[in-house]
């Protein structure tokens, strides 16, 4: 994982055996699609086998099939199960990655 985003704080610091949600959103994110892919992966990688992440993205990317999808199947391939749920009121995407 690349480090270019040390100062932006953690999306998690723990290791999830449950099946949780990734905000995404914060400004940072905004600014920054290559932070969203990155944390995006932590997120992943903090979450056991057999649950999922939701990842929430912000909507200022716009849909994440057009950047975050094969990304995350280029790092991961048949590892993981991406889905996505859908567009909040907000603006942002959810997306369900099963691990």
């Amino acid at each position: 994982m690349s480090h270019a985003h040390e100062d932006i704080p953690s999306v998690t610091d723990a290791v999830h055996d449950n099946s949780w949600s990734a905000n995404l959103e914060q400004p940072a994110h905004a600014e920054d699609r290559g932070l969203v892919v990155e944390q995006a992966m932590e997120a992943i990688e903090h979450t056991t086998a057999g649950h999922h992440v939701n990842l929430v993205t912000h909507g200022e990317h716009g849909h994440p099939e057009t950047y975050l999808f094969a990304e995350l199947e280029s790092a991961y391939g048949d590892g993981i199960d991406v889905e996505y749920v859908e567009q909040c009121g907000c603006g942002g995407h959810v997306t369900r990655v099963h691990v």
